[in-house]
């Protein structure tokens, strides 16, 4: 079955970095769901920051070159490693997944992913 939990988040000053973890069952990792990130300020919309999915990953405009998504399937762990924080980037964040057969890319998110943890608080502050 599908299961996906965040650890604990985490604060950061402007310029810092953050690293998340999300445990994944090994049989979300083993049938080829497409996994992501997601995340949602106060008074904003979810916005899908990265997606994977066949090898590729995608990045939202407001994180390109300064996030990165990886999975250790052995591990099964999910990780989002925030580089270059800004306060902006403030919000609870949400691992994902998305059921096979799947693109893992930013373009169809929102229709992709269905499987959620419970999300994790990122504070960023100046």
């Amino acid at each position: 079955q599908v299961q996906l939990m965040e650890s604990v988040g985490g604060s950061a000053q402007a310029g810092g970095s953050l690293r998340l973890s999300c445990t994944v069952s090994r049989y979300t990792f083993e049938n080829y769901y497409c996994m992501g990130w997601f995340r949602q300020a106060p008074g904003k919309e979810r916005e899908a920051v990265a997606t994977s999915g066949g090898g590729s990953a995608d990045y939202a405009p407001s994180v390109k070159g300064r996030f990165s998504i990886s999975q250790d399937n052995a591990k099964s762990h999910l990780y989002l490693q925030m580089n270059n924080l800004k306060p902006e980037d403030t919000a609870m964040y949400y691992c994902a997944a998305a059921r096979p057969p799947c693109l893992g890319r930013l373009v169809v998110a929102d229709a992709e992913y269905s499987y959620w943890g419970q999300g994790t608080q990122v504070t960023v502050s100046s």
